[in-house]
């Protein structure tokens, strides 16, 4: 009599607490994935306007000037390539220093337009993303509310072993879901983060574009600029492909197999968040 009261007692114990830990299991997985639209969709402006302004500042007063500097290097090296291409003066046509000042010209409109020319490609790519939130995003949400409902009488009929091997596994999937909600996490903000250090030193790189050798440097620049503005592309539709995954797991008496279920869609989503950024570079040949 007395063990049966403290198997019951137990089996409470047990299935109160399991029914806890899967309540709230996802709670945190599902509000960062729904923060992912917003925050992706977002222009550097738009994201933070007080680090916007910070690196604007920066980029205007403490990197400009250098870049200045590097552009005067860079031109005078490009003047005296072009002399000593045509024979060392032995061949100059009055045409090359009109190219030459021309070519300055655009290096100079460049550098003093970058904060323009950087925020443009990120109100592109951005343009773009939100284009296609409304296509490739659906609800990306775990609901396993229905099964908590009956749950309770679900595990009346398990023993106690079972019931103990449930309660270990749902903390350790709660626990896994709450660091893999620290992945999302550190994915997008991390983005963004990447996107301010790239905008802030813009103007150097683009000193160099008009350049022969140097002008690879802008030029990888700009493929960096579009790499990191259709990463968001790519991030939305790995949350696309993770909502419509989720939303086909068989929530059913198999709770345990749900929750793997939903716990490997999640790792999945987390890796290949990783994934995006090498992604978008590989794809835009940017280094």
């Amino acid at each position: 009599m007395i063990w049966d009261m403290i198997e019951e007692w137990f089996r409470g114990l047990l299935t109160d607490g399991i029914i806890s830990n899967l309540s709230g299991m996802f709670d945190t997985v599902n509000t960062k994935v729904g923060e992912i639209a917003g925050e992706v969709g977002a222009t550097p402006s738009a994201w933070n306007g007080g680090i916007f302004s910070m690196i604007e500042s920066l980029s205007e007063t403490v990197i400009l000037p250098i870049a200045g500097i590097i552009l005067t290097f860079v031109m005078c090296y490009e003047l005296i390539q072009i002399v000593v291409d045509k024979n060392s003066l032995h061949d100059i046509d009055t045409w090359i220093f009109f190219k030459w000042v021309f070519k300055t010209m655009i290096a100079v409109m460049l550098v003093t337009n970058t904060w323009n020319i950087v925020m443009g490609v990120f109100d592109l790519t951005q343009y773009v993303v939100n284009q296609s939130a409304g296509v490739i995003l659906s609800d990306a949400g775990i609901d396993i509310s229905s099964t908590i409902a009956n749950l309770e009488t679900t595990l009346a009929d398990w023993s106690i072993g079972s019931l103990l091997g449930l309660w270990f596994q749902s903390i350790f999937v709660g626990l896994t879901m709450n660091i893999l909600s620290v992945c999302i996490f550190l994915v997008i903000y991390g983005r963004m983060i990447e996107i301010y250090l790239v905008t802030s030193i813009g103007p150097i790189p683009l000193a160099t574009m008009v350049n022969r050798e140097w002008g690879g440097m802008g030029q990888n620049y700009l493929k960096s600029l579009l790499a990191l503005g259709f990463q968001a592309f790519l991030i939305m539709v790995c949350v696309g492909i993770y909502a419509v995954l989720v939303q086909n797991i068989a929530v059913g008496s198999d709770i345990t197999g749900a929750i793997w279920s939903c716990m490997g869609y999640t790792v999945l989503l987390c890796y290949t968040l990783f994934k995006t950024g090498s992604l978008a570079k590989s794809l835009f040949t940017a280094h």
